[in-house]
């Protein structure tokens, strides 16, 4: 088994030393504000979709009244089966 070296950031137990919360401290609020502002920005795109998508209406999309059949060599509509 090779041998790998343990970071002096951690103890024997893997937990984080003094030296590293003392490295990570001046990063720690400027990283939250980072963090909190990626995500209020992915709550936004995603509440102004729904808002957008629930908005939409289909009222002026005509359905049509019987669908039309598949031929019956591969199930592909060709222009002779189509209505004139």
């Amino acid at each position: 088994m090779p041998f790998v070296p343990r970071s002096s950031y951690y103890d024997k137990h893997y937990r984080q030393s003094e030296a590293l919360i003392r490295a990570r401290r001046p990063y720690l609020i400027k990283n939250a504000v980072t963090g909190l502002a990626i995500f209020g920005f992915a709550i936004g795109v995603y509440a102004f979709t729904i808002k957008a998508v629930s908005q939409d209406e289909f009222e002026d999309v005509a359905i049509p009244e019987t669908p039309r059949q598949p031929n019956k060599d591969h199930g592909m509509i060709t222009a002779a089966s189509l209505p004139k």
